[in-house]
């Protein structure tokens, strides 16, 4: 019944399986890959007729992460999986990236790529397996892919490059970077370091492009055995040359005048003018059908030739140069820190909040629940790039480049013990013109640093692109948004004056060498070495006191079999406290308690109540109390928070008392002294040898 192929290879001392033909057999590619016992099926579909009109490519890539994979039930009060978790998006955006460039450009049908995880291990990210079999499927589909592409994981523990380090050893590495590639060169990388040098990132680079080749040959011998006949991809159509020799005639000039201009919004109406003025001279549909690749395309052409020909750029900038940066910080006055970061014509506004344990994000994974007390949100109103567009939640791109700016900046972060708060940056882009992920790195550093959190260093981001066309290429230093539209890579670097701390690449073309990367690199940690001086004029490290609107944490330790005494049945005594005194309580098993508050009365209020509960009574020793019981034989007085004594009626006065309520009623506000302890260890307390008025011992 089933014709199953299946392939299987040793990869980094773990079976790499692939196996097709058993499930999901009506998708045009379905492989299932297994590494380990984390298993991902991944599947590929694409509409046999392109839609009507579209001059882009509609391709979709959803991962998704069932919870029966790791054999639990999903929260909530669905019990089913919702809406794609952090993860998932990001692998989704992980696996369309390398594979988006690699489509035949004539292919317009609409396509989706599902990755499903259907078993994991708890030790092997089912990230790179998605992508792997992602490739598989693609390959065998019939599908114009020019693939295939591998990806692999590189961690760097004790100096040495570890390939798809399992999950336990990610703790120990200085290093979590994945990257995909083809047999030529790289297509993709995405990276969180601990300040390493350049060239021990573009190691790790070639060591993972490299332990990537078994897997595409194997990849390879998969396809040879079952792979479907190929697609056959539309001739360009044969109004393309004429209504491109008709444009370059009648607006080339005017588009070469339109990118001398470099204020954007200026040139921007320029362009626009122009196309409008090209549009007027198209006869039928089909030239108006074929004119918006054209128009790009004459438009790359004179952008990309300029500064190739050159080595001017459309704001007339040489490759290496930076544009102009204006850091400020404390711009916004009841924020607990803030930062204004402009690059030319890109801007954050970047604003740090702390918060307590109570403010953790909680997240429920695959691999078990855990919290999160760094948090980075990333926006992008339609504003920024001065359109009017929908507002919604955040999407794929806003996630992604929120998640890079975190990954920059997360190694620098101070741990809970030396810090403890929890942390939310939200970066929002009131400006955007090229990179706003690196202006929103830049600008988190120095909000980081106005709120007084002692990061290691401040940190910085930049963007670099790539024009190649043959032989010949530039790299670009700090991108405008045209140059990343136009060129062919958009390569992301941030890190400190000691190392990288995220690298991200993005290539357009099949790929690019190792020569290229290191130049690259090389030039990218100039230009932010220049970024990093051009923030210090405004701050150069974290400040000594954090902002007078932040609460203010106070960290004392105490008995673990204490802390159900602060708690309290249900709950009881902790909320008395915060209610009473407004401020926050957080307490670990190990008997870590932290007290939180603005106001500083507020907090030592709750600090000496909590002290009062856990503290022992000591001989000797005066208290103020409370009493809470009178009987013929003496007073319970409370003190000490929930300690109860009792003042024997022989210890009420020093004459003798012929009825304790004739001395003192429930309520009374009474000073005693601890004269002692029973078998039990119930405490005896003395009224007569306290002076009731100034609480001093009575001596006589």
């Amino acid at each position: 019944m089933f014709d199953v192929y299946r392939k299987e290879m040793d990869w980094g001392g773990r079976k790499l399986v692939l196996e097709t033909g058993k499930i999901a057999r009506q998708a045009d590619g379905a492989v299932m890959a297994t590494l380990g016992e984390t298993t991902v099926l991944c599947t590929v579909v694409g509409a046999k007729q392109p839609r009507v009109g579209l001059d882009f490519f509609p391709l979709t890539v959803n991962y998704q992460e069932k919870t029966f994979a790791a054999g639990k039930i999903p929260g909530g009060f669905f019990k089913r999986e919702g809406r794609p978790s952090e993860k998932e998006t990001l692998t989704s955006r992980l696996i369309d990236r390398p594979i988006r460039p690699l489509f035949d450009k004539g292919f317009k049908c609409e396509t989706q790529v599902v990755c499903t995880v259907l078993s994991h291990d708890l030790e092997n990210d089912p990230d790179m397996v998605a992508m792997v079999g992602a490739s598989a499927a693609l390959t065998i589909s019939g599908l114009p892919f020019l693939g295939p592409i591998a990806g692999a994981r590189v961690g760097y523990i004790d100096g040495e490059y570890v390939l798809n380090p399992m999950q336990h050893q990610m703790d120990e590495s200085k290093l979590d970077l994945v990257l995909a590639g083809t047999n030529e060169g790289v297509l993709m990388v995405e990276s969180e370091a601990h300040e390493l040098p350049e060239d021990v990132m573009l190691g790790a680079v070639v060591f993972g492009h490299d332990a990537c080749q078994p897997v595409i040959d194997l990849i390879i011998d998969l396809a040879e055995s079952c792979a479907k006949e190929p697609r056959d991809v539309p001739d360009q159509p044969a109004e393309v040359a004429t209504v491109r020799d008709k444009l370059a005639a009648a607006i080339g000039d005017d588009l070469r005048e339109a990118y001398k201009e470099p204020n954007k919004t200026a040139r921007q109406d320029l362009v626009s003018v122009a196309r409008g003025k090209g549009k007027e001279l198209l006869e039928d549909d089909a030239e108006i059908a074929v004119s918006g690749g054209v128009m790009k395309g004459l438009e790359a052409d004179i952008v990309r030739g300029t500064i190739l020909d050159t080595g001017i750029r459309i704001d007339g900038r040489d490759t290496k140069t930076v544009r102009p940066i204006v850091s400020e910080v404390g711009a916004l006055p009841r924020s607990h820190g803030s930062a204004l970061f402009t690059r030319g014509e890109t801007q954050a506004l970047v604003v740090t909040t702390l918060g307590t344990g109570q403010d953790e994000q909680i997240i429920d994974a695959l691999e078990g629940e855990f919290r999160q007390n760094f948090m980075l949100h990333y926006n992008f109103p339609p504003y920024s790039v001065g359109e009017a567009g929908r507002m919604g939640t955040p999407g794929r791109r806003e996630i992604g480049h929120g998640k890079l700016a975190w990954r920059a900046i997360r190694p620098l972060m101070p741990t809970k013990e030396e810090f403890p708060y929890t942390i939310r940056i939200v970066s929002e882009i009131t400006e955007s013109n090229g990179s706003s992920s690196m202006a929103t790195v830049c600008g988190s550093s120095l909000a980081l640093m106005d709120a007084g959190v002692p990061m290691a260093r401040p940190c910085a981001g930049i963007a670099m692109g790539l024009i190649k066309e043959g032989d010949r290429f530039a790299v670009l230093s700090d991108i405008l948004g045209d140059e990343d539209h136009l060129g062919d890579m958009d390569f992301k670097v941030a890190g400190t004056s000691e190392g990288v701390t995220s690298l991200q690449m993005d290539i357009k073309i099949t790929s690019i060498t190792k020569d290229i990367m290191a130049i690259a690199l090389d030039q990218a940690r100039d230009g932010r070495l220049h970024i990093l001086g051009e923030m210090a004029k405004a701050l150069t490290g974290a400040r000594d006191d954090i902002s007078d609107n932040a609460p203010k944490i106070t960290t004392i330790k105490i008995a673990v079999d204490k802390i159900r005494e602060i708690i309290g049945p249900g709950g009881k005594v902790i909320r008395e406290i915060q209610e009473t005194t407004g401020a926050k309580i957080d307490i670990d098993d190990d008997g870590t308690v932290k007290v939180a508050a603005v106001d500083g009365k507020s907090g030592e209020a709750a600090l000496d109540w909590i002290r009062s509960i856990v503290a022992e009574p000591e001989l000797g020793v005066i208290y103020n109390g409370k009493v809470v019981k009178t009987v013929e034989f003496g007073a319970f007085v409370n003190f000490l928070g929930a300690k109860d004594g009792l003042v024997h009626i022989s210890e009420l006065k020093p004459e003798r008392v012929g009825k304790t309520t004739d001395i003192v009623n429930v309520g009374d506000e009474v000073k005693v002294k601890v004269i002692g302890f029973d078998d039990r260890g119930k405490v005896k307390l003395s009224m007569k040898v306290v002076d009731q008025e100034t609480g001093a011992e009575i001596t006589d």
